[in-house]
């Protein structure tokens, strides 16, 4: 009997084991990417991403009459990746649905949406160089929401004394302050990443003196089908942007191709062996040298550093050339398009990506957002480099990347030199004159400066009349011109972070409320009412957003040129010089104005000048700008 006890017990502890084992196998899905998709769509199929456990040899069945295929499946080695194509059929529903994953020791559901498209009316517009972009931090402009403030602290992560840690600005925030920007002649809106970052203290990226850094800024995904908690959700995005739209006001997103933040789940796991290039113990560096992209001469080995390295030696760099990266990247750009609605793309880092992803790429967004257009990061200041990367510009390789527009660094350069610094005007000019180069010079976008380099304010020698006049050569000159969150208060600010100070008045306890004119001070009153005043003569003045450009004086200090667009025209003249300065040149080519007109400075710093004969010969003010039409 004993024996036989015994036995009974072999038995049952052998069946419990069986019985973990095959739990053990069983598959599991842990996330899903993306998780819904679109009938009736451009991309068709989908290729689905699924993170989970015991995925090898996984066959997909898809939902019965659904109107749903899935086939093309492939496993990661070690089971913790699936990828499977989906394709819809036209008249397959919206809805929720479950895909069922088999391999030999189990089966497990995996969830998939189709969702209903987005109206296309007011939404996927782009920008032109009739808008106004104003381009901001969440996290540092205004706080709506103090709730998703409270994890943050919890973990060490808020302190608004840390340059370097969430201070709490919010999605909320921006849509509270909407008013703020279409009060300021703002028309569109550029925010850096929302993707989720990583939510603990950044033990990589040290500084000497910092105690931990943060992803407050965005560029470091950990999920980037996930909007970060600490900015909102998923439903405040959309609600941000379709409230911007109802206001008249564009959004333009943030996105990042190029690489994740080290924290990423795929940084010590990813999809497919080569899904980066290099790994997180073995990589190359980035060194930056941007300008091998476009030497006819150079050999892979002489670009790989650029193209291949990770950035600061730790963000993962994402290998394009792997047809399931390539495929990744695409679909997640179009998701957040059709997700939100945004109406125009601002991609990161174009130089350190293979200019033949960028084509393929763009031509992908193109094609179901045809108005959507893309600007392109190139941190260069020179204008044969930023040209090679603009849609219509074939490079020696033959690749067309499809880049709308770039961040105008060639222009960025001499205007700070200029008005910043005080030096000579002629670089601007010399900067304008090599616009040939470009395959479209009237869409580059133009800026005073952005969140990677030191404020205006802290060149030396800056003044608020050295700000004035760069805001005005950025508002009447070609081009569509972006706003730094806090520029239009002459904020000053050092390099990283100190460049990305919060907004006075868009925290609990800040002293003053910047916002308001009431909160400003006269300086800052002052430059304000600069910019406004600028933004509503760029809406009234077709000639400023449109016009044919024609330089009519180019000396060491002064220089003025006339924009023209049919029977518009409008001058600008400008006197970098410490000291008033004599200003004579012939506007006789330029037909709208009439031989003996009178034109008025619509800034209203400077006398009423008069036309003799085509001729003008007047006296500047020191350190001015000028607008004038006729009176």
């Amino acid at each position: 009997m004993k024996n036989k006890l015994r036995y009974i017990g072999f038995l049952l502890l052998t069946a419990y084991c069986l019985l973990l084992t095959a739990q053990a196998q069983t598959p599991t899905v842990e996330k899903i990417e993306p998780p819904n998709w679109w009938a009736n769509y451009a991309v068709n199929p989908v290729r689905v991403l699924v993170r989970g456990t015991n995925l090898n040899g996984a066959n997909v069945i898809a939902p019965i009459n659904s109107g749903l295929k899935a086939y093309n499946f492939r496993a990661s080695d070690n089971g913790h990746y699936l990828f499977f194509d989906v394709e819809t059929a036209p008249e397959t529903k919206a809805g929720k649905y479950n895909f069922k994953i088999e391999t030999k020791t189990g089966t497990v559901n995996a969830p998939f949406e189709i969702s209903p498209k987005l109206s296309r009316q007011n939404r996927f517009q782009g920008y032109t160089p009739d808008d106004v972009i104003y381009f901001l931090m969440p996290d540092r402009f205004a706080d709506g929401d103090v709730s998703n403030n409270d994890p943050a602290k919890s973990k060490g992560l808020y302190d608004r004394k840390q340059g370097r840690h969430y201070h709490g600005g919010d999605l909320q925030g921006v849509i509270d302050k909407l008013p703020y920007l279409k009060s300021l002649g703002v028309t569109a809106i550029w925010t850096t990443p929302v993707y989720d970052n990583n939510d603990r203290l950044d033990t990589k990226e040290i500084y000497p003196g910092v105690p931990g850094t943060t992803g407050y800024h965005g560029y470091g995904a950990v999920d980037m089908y996930a909007v970060d908690e600490h900015l909102g959700d998923m439903a405040k995005l959309r609600e941000l942007v379709e409230k911007a739209h109802a206001l008249g006001l564009k959004v333009i997103q943030d996105q990042v191709a190029n690489h994740t933040g080290p924290y990423h789940v795929w940084a010590n796991d990813s999809p497919t062996a080569t899904w980066w290039n290099g790994t997180a113990q073995k990589h190359p560096n980035n060194n930056w040298q941007k300008w091998t992209t476009m030497n006819p001469r150079a050999t892979y080995q002489t670009q790989s550093r650029n193209i291949d390295g990770w950035f600061i030696d730790i963000l993962p760099d994402f290998n394009q050339s792997d047809p399931e990266v390539e495929k990744y990247l695409i679909q997640n750009s179009l998701w957040w398009l059709e997700m939100n609605g945004f109406d125009a793309i601002r991609m990161d880092t174009l130089p350190h990506v293979p200019r033949t992803f960028w084509a393929k790429w763009a031509t992908e967004i193109k094609r179901e957002y045809p108005n959507v257009n893309i600007l392109g990061e190139l941190y260069d200041g020179d204008p044969a480099l930023l040209a090679y990367f603009q849609k219509g510009k074939v490079g020696h390789d033959g690749v067309d990347t499809n880049i709308d527009t770039l961040f105008d660094f060639g222009l960025f350069y001499p205007i700070r030199a200029a008005f910043g610094r005080g030096e000579s005007i002629r670089g601007i000019s010399q900067m304008f004159a090599k616009d040939w180069l470009y395959p479209n010079s009237e869409v580059l976008t133009t800026f005073l400066g952005v969140h990677d380099m030191e404020r205006f304010m802290n060149e030396k020698g800056a003044t608020i009349e050295g700000l004035k006049m760069a805001q005005t050569l950025i508002m009447t000159s070609r081009g569509t011109p972006i706003l730094y969150y806090g520029d239009e208060i002459a904020m000053p600010g050092a390099g990283d972070p100190d460049n990305r100070r919060d907004f006075p008045g868009g925290f609990a306890g800040d002293t003053r409320n910047a916002f308001t004119a009431s909160g400003r001070t006269v300086q800052e009153n002052d430059v304000w009412n600069h910019l406004a005043k600028l933004g509503a003569l760029r809406k009234d003045l077709n000639a400023l957003r449109n016009g044919k450009s024609y330089d009519l004086l180019d000396e060491e200090q002064q220089m003025a040129y006339a924009r023209v667009a049919e029977n518009q025209a409008v001058l600008v003249v400008f006197n970098n010089d410490i000291k008033p300065s004599a200003v004579s040149f012939d506007v006789s080519m330029i037909k709208p104005f009439a031989p003996n007109a009178v034109l008025t400075d619509r800034l209203g710093k400077v006398s009423d000048v008069k036309i003799n004969d085509g001729k003008i010969n007047f006296s500047m003010p020191a350190r001015t700008g000028g607008v004038f039409t006729a009176k």
